[in-house]
């Protein structure tokens, strides 16, 4: 009989803990993917981590920034080493070799740049659908579970404590 009594105060008090909570509407990775996808930091937005929006744009904003530095460096140095190869004489101070060597230096930057972009754009959508799946879990401090034996004269049993 004080089983029952037990397992019903139980069931009452876990019953009120548990719709007691906010409950958050769940949000769809794959909605959350798509517009991180057409349009980088949406998802995010999406997702409500506000926060992480200029973290990709300032990603993308710096890769496009050394893609065309890079670039402009590249053809420079392309162009001075064309004319060193058809005159022979020295440009922008520089041999042929070494105008060679400054222009695939910068060419292989450049296309580091191109890949870094990419990855930022993939890591976006990524971190989007991510951020999706884990949306409605509990990161709090305060979750614990407590079950500890309950002996007297009298009586026994298991005392059971949740803390949300």
């Amino acid at each position: 009989m004080k089983q029952k009594a037990y397992i019903i105060i139980f069931c009452t008090l876990l019953s009120s803990v548990v719709f007691s909570q906010k409950i958050k509407k769940d949000k769809s990775p794959k909605k959350a993917a798509l517009f991180s996808a057409i349009l980088p930091g949406s998802g995010q937005i999406y997702t409500e981590k506000y926060w992480k929006v200029p973290i990709v744009y300032g990603g993308i904003i710096t890769s496009i920034y050394f893609i065309e530095e890079n670039n402009k460096k590249y053809k420079n140095y392309k162009e001075a080493a064309l004319l060193s190869y058809e005159i022979g004489e020295n440009q922008l101070g520089y041999t042929y070799t070494e105008l060679k060597t400054l222009k695939n230096h910068y060419r292989r930057n450049r296309d580091v740049s191109y890949f870094s972009l990419l990855g930022i754009y993939i890591l976006n959508i990524v971190d989007a659908s991510v951020n999706a799946h884990l949306y409605n879990f509990d990161v709090s401090d305060d979750i614990s579970i407590n079950i500890k034996p309950h002996l007297s004269l009298y009586n026994y049993g298991v005392n059971l404590s949740l803390n949300f």
